[in-house]
Parts: C-alpha cells; sequence; structure tokens
C-alpha cells in the first residue's frame, strides 16, 4: 500500500523565502501523518504568477534551495516529494515539476501546455513524458493543463504509469459551470474521467485562494483508475492536506475489467496509434 500526501496550499505574491518554507512545512506534516508520496502545487515557489517580470529573478535552476530543500525533507523522512517550481535554465524559465527523493531529483519535467498568458511569461516544455521507477511504484508527471491533453495522460499511462502526480494551480477561464463548495470542480472531474480510461491513478494538488491577480480553486483530488475518488475533493476555498492510502498495483488490475474487456488490448493499433519521442505506443 502507498499513502499520497494532497498538499492544497497557497503561495502568497512576493513572499518565495516564506512560500518555501510552506512548502517544506506541509511536505513534512503529511510525512509524519504516514504519507510516503506528497504531491505540492504548480509554482508552490516563487508563487504562481505570469508576470515575467517578477519571476524572473526568482527562477531557480535545480540545485537551488527549493530543490534542495525537497530533497531534505524527503531524505529526513523517506518519502518522495512532486512539487512545482519555476525554472531558470539560460534566459529562459519554465514552469517546472520534479520528483525529489533523498538521492535527489529522480524525475524532471517541464510544462507542456502552456495556458493562457503563460504563453507570454514561461518557455514550453521540452523534456516529453516520461515514467520513474521508485519504491512505491511508477509514477509520471505533468503540470495543471496538460490534463486538458488526453495524449498526456494516455501517453504516461502507456508508458507504464501507475500513478501521475499533478502539480496544479487551477484557475477560472476554461469552464463556465458554477460549483459549490465540497462539489468537485470540473477540472477535477476532468481527471477522475482520464484516470478511468487510462487505468492510472492521478492526483492533483492545487493551489488554492486568491494569489496573483488570480483566484486559485482548489477541489484538489486523487482519482483512481476506475475514475473513482479515492481522496478529496479538498476545499475550494482554503487550505488542507489530506494523506489517503492506495494500493497501485489496482492500476494494472484495473486494465482488464472482465475477460473481454481489457482496454489496453482492445485498442486498434492497427487504425490508430499515439508517437511519442519517434516510438509508437
Amino acid at each position: 500500500m502507498t499513502r499520497i500526501g494532497l498538499a492544497q496550499i497557497l503561495s502568497r505574491p512576493g513572499a518565495a523565502e516564506a512560500n518555501r518554507k510552506a512548502g517544506v512545512d506541509a511536505a513534512a506534516s503529511l510525512f509524519e501523518q504516514g504519507a510516503d508520496v506528497v504531491v505540492l502545487p504548480e509554482m508552490t515557489v516563487p508563487w504562481y504568477s505570469t508576470d515575467r517580470e517578477s519571476l524572473a529573478p526568482l527562477a531557480e535552476p535545480l540545485d537551488g534551495p527549493t530543490v534542495s530543500g525537497w530533497q531534505a525533507a524527503a531524505a529526513r523522512h523517506g518519502g518522495l516529494i512532486v512539487g512545482g517550481l519555476c525554472e531558470r535554465s539560460g534566459d529562459d524559465i519554465f514552469n517546472t515539476a520534479v520528483a525529489v527523493s533523498s538521492d535527489g531529483v529522480l524525475s524532471h519535467y517541464r510544462k507542456l501546455h502552456l495556458f493562457d498568458v503563460e504563453k507570454h511569461c514561461f518557455a514550453p516544455g521540452d523534456l516529453g513524458l516520461t515514467v520513474t521507477e521508485t519504491p512505491w511504484g511508477v509514477i509520471g508527471m505533468c503540470v495543471c493543463y496538460d490534463l486538458r491533453f488526453v495524449e498526456v495522460v494516455r501517453v504516461l499511462a502507456l508508458r507504464g504509469a501507475d500513478l501521475i502526480c499533478v502539480p496544479t494551480a487551477w484557475v477560472r477561464g476554461f469552464d463556465r459551470r458554477q460549483y459549490a463548495e465540497g462539489e468537485l470542480i470540473p477540472h477535477a472531474e476532468g481527471a477522475l474521467v482520464q484516470a478511468n480510461l487510462s487505468q492510472v491513478f492521478i492526483a492533483c494538488s492545487s493551489q488554492v485562494g486568491a494569489g496573483d491577480g488570480v483566484e486559485c480553486l482548489g477541489s484538489s483530488v486523487l482519482a483512481d483508475p476506475y475514475g473513482r475518488v479515492a481522496g478529496g475533493p479538498l476545499s475550494t476555498v482554503r487550505e488542507q492536506l489530506e494523506v489517503v492510502e492506495v494500493d497501485l498495483s489496482e492500476a494494472k488490475r484495473a486494465q482488464a475489467r472482465s475477460p473481454l474487456i481489457q482496454p489496453r488490448t482492445d485498442r486498434r493499433t492497427d487504425v490508430y496509434g499515439i508517437l511519442h519521442e519517434g516510438d509508437s505506443l
């Protein structure tokens, strides 16, 4: 069994160091509650923004203080942290997610699909879609808006992911339906559908509350490979932490719904296919 910690927190504008500490503190609290894998939101550090002028001076390389702090926290508790930060590489800045253990960075991902005015701020991701063997299972990553592109989850699932960790800062602007506190927002509903269709766990941790000119919607959720809510949805208005125990091997069992219903082998790859970095999946 694997215990997954959802860290729904808000990174405050102009408070990079405080946000760095808040992320480490949230991870430590979840580890102390028994989590093996902790998912922090998109752009936990410095904070979620699309203002390049504000972000560029604070963007970090992977050996910067944020990832170093996450590695130290993961090492203290023998776990894994997946979180989002603003990464600098040369003159470019990226909306980045990393998976970090006591051994350092196990996986490095840059957001492929930039949302709205993120296109004016970040360079588009250039590291593809990778999966990583960990002591807790095979883990993939993407970030927020990437979930709106069904190929992302399908590629990660077909490459063997049991769990896809998704740092998010869910905001308004895509869906028009209203919702009430405690309901799944449409973004979270989409994660459930994708988990079911691709037979994989999906763990989404969102920022929540008023940020740098945006309202983050919370509703962090853990979807199981049958499209059911395994954890959350967390609040749409307040910070919240939750630990959920799941059996990641269920992702493989979900690939056979009956002797004659097997979504992976039922794919008509003679008619259509998915190419990832030149390989047919």
